[in-house]
């Protein structure tokens, strides 16, 4: 073997060093015993070693890693030590050879076939390297080494492990394979079971994930993982997931899962039944800041702004004492806007501006500017609020679509409809398989007076979006609104029920719907039912009609009153108002 120049010195004085105590203190040979003979080989084997090490680290450090991978290993093998494979593998990682990896790997579960560290190592390459199926063996043999107490995270880990392989389907079988010896331990069993639901639920095997599922909370009806997982499945669509999540979360749960159900709810825009969560997670455990946040939203979405308010302080108090370490920050700028908006809605503009000033955090600009250019669409300043949010930086795609959206909506608050349509039409252009624009879009075509276009985009966007059940909502409550086509109406509506069962404004537009039918009663049963689960004005409007028309002016007349505390400038309750010539 060749030396590099500059290491011949320090190889001659490494093979010197078992010497020196002989040059030193000359012994007679006699004196040699068997024992010092010993030590003198172990010594020079030791040198050795060391010699091979550090030549192997140079080598690897001054640009060839594979001669000091070599030499790594081969040190590692004649000494059968754990910390020199672990150390051939990492040369092997970093000159990014995951062959040679592997091998290293290999080699040290082969010297020491009881090393948990080692097969991690071959289980951890393997997936890299994208051999799914070689990983079998190596995955049960990680889980028959992890001590008991830590076996359940262990578990828990693989869909994470296997996240970026390219076969997912395999993936999912190899780790059923694996875990047949846990699937009906009483303690891991629900664990085990829901780490294959999410691996065949990753691989788009719905119904094998759902399978999964209901086995894990056969085992453990309390179970957080088995829920989540139905949450997602219930967010892939997958319906008789529902029951099963209602069911739970009629109980006890913990604070982190009732909230990832909140949010689910919220990401599928069911806000009166993620109220429900939040209240009572609020009521539960009121020491939780996140719960009073989002509650706030709603309660500024329904137009609840005393409520609000008191959630936001609630907020705000929580996340002022929070332990160090936790940062609140983002969410105290959503706090600020909140405030500013309810500030807004009250007109006291100053204060609402004052709120304002307190977003530290330049990220959150739009935000602020978007409060700020909605408070000069309110003092009658329209040119100067869209000028606002026009000079904002446009440095993305992703800038050019907020600036739009939140120039129709100072379009929508300033009530020019027309004109928020045909800017929401540029916005779909940029996204036309959003969903939630198509939708906009079509909603101020109504606004802009356009009916029949509205109708006909959301139609496309059914066709487009088979399971997008506003679309179905908005179309029945359409079609019965000016009487056109009711049976179609009522099947549009009760469409959109299945999709969101117990909706109260999907049930509102049901009840609307009956009431366009003549079926009076029925109309009242549903209209009661929406306005007791979702108190609002629109709702306050249409049962109050249906009390009109059943000769109960008086219920009418406060229903109709309820409303307009809720929200005095509800178009369809102003309109159902005008339209009977009634005083509230």
């Amino acid at each position: 073997m060749l030396l590099h120049p500059r290491l011949r010195p320090l190889a001659c004085a490494l093979f010197l060093l078992p010497l020196l105590p002989e040059a030193q203190a000359a012994q007679p040979a006699a004196a040699k015993t068997k024992a010092a003979r010993a030590d003198q080989v172990r010594e020079a084997s030791t040198a050795q070693l060391f010699y091979e090490v550090l030549l192997g680290e140079l080598t690897a450090g001054t640009g060839d890693p594979g001669t000091g991978y070599a030499l790594m290993l081969q040190a590692a093998r004649q000494s059968d030590d754990g910390a020199l494979y672990r150390r051939a593998v990492e040369i092997a990682l970093q000159a990014r050879s995951g062959d040679a990896a592997l091998n290293a790997a290999q080699a040290w579960r082969s010297a020491q076939p009881r090393s948990r560290d080692a097969n991690r190592f071959v289980l951890q390459i393997l997936v890299a390297l994208n051999r799914v199926g070689d990983s079998a063996e190596a995955l049960r043999q990680e889980i028959e080494q992890t001590p008991a107490p830590q076996r359940a995270a262990a578990i828990a880990t693989i869909p994470r492990l296997y996240a970026h392989v390219s076969d997912k389907p395999l993936a999912a079988e190899i780790a059923t394979q694996a875990l047949q010896g846990e699937l009906h331990n009483p303690a891991l069993g629900a664990i085990a079971w829901t780490s294959i639901g999410q691996m065949r639920l990753a691989a788009a095997d719905q119904d094998g994930a759902w399978a999964a599922t209901r086995q894990a909370l056969q085992l453990d009806p309390q179970a957080d993982g088995p829920v989540l997982l139905a949450l997602a499945l219930s967010e892939e669509g997958v319906s008789a997931a529902e029951p099963l999540i209602a069911q739970h979360f009629q109980g006890t749960s913990s604070p982190e899962t009732r909230m990832a159900y909140a949010r689910s709810l919220l990401s599928r825009q069911r806000y009166p039944e993620a109220a429900v969560q939040l209240k009572r997670l609020t009521s539960e455990h009121p020491h939780l800041p996140d719960p009073w946040l989002l509650l706030a939203t709603l309660q500024v979405q329904d137009g609840r702004l005393d409520g609000a308010e008191t959630s936001l302080q609630h907020f705000m108090a929580l996340a002022d004492t929070a332990t160090p370490g936790q940062s609140h920050q983002a969410g105290l700028t959503q706090a600020f806007l909140l405030q500013a908006h309810i500030a807004e809605k009250r007109q006291q503009y100053p204060q609402a501006l004052a709120w304002l000033d307190r977003i530290p955090n330049q990220q959150e600009l739009l935000g602020a500017q978007l409060r700020r250019a909605s408070i000069l669409v309110h003092q009658g300043q329209l040119a100067q609020a869209r000028a606002l949010i026009q000079a904002l930086p446009n440095s993305n795609a992703q800038d050019q679509r907020m600036k739009l959206a939140a120039e129709v909506q100072l379009l929508r608050e300033a009530r020019q409809y027309q004109a928020a349509y045909e800017l929401q039409s540029q916005l779909v252009a940029l996204a036309p398989d959003d969903g939630d624009l198509l939708y906009d879009q079509a909603m101020l075509a109504d606004k802009a007076g356009q009916r029949e276009t509205m109708e006909q985009l959301l139609r496309a966007l059914i066709a487009k979006h088979p399971d997008y059940h506003h679309a179905y909502n908005a179309l029945g409550y359409s079609l019965a609104d000016r009487g056109a086509d009711l049976p179609e109406a009522k099947a549009l509506v009760q469409k959109a029920l299945e999709y969101a069962p117990g909706d109260p404004f999907i049930t509102d537009s049901l009840g609307w719907v009956e009431f366009r039918l003549g079926n009076t009663t029925e109309a009242l049963r549903l209209l009661e039912q929406a306005y007791q689960a979702q108190p609002d004005a629109e709702i306050a409007a249409h049962l109050g009609e249906v009390l009109w028309q059943l000769q109960r002016p008086e219920l009418a007349r406060k229903t109709w009153r309820e409303g307009l505390e809720l929200n005095p400038d509800n178009d369809t309750l102003k309109q159902t108002l005008q339209r009977l010539g009634v005083q509230p």
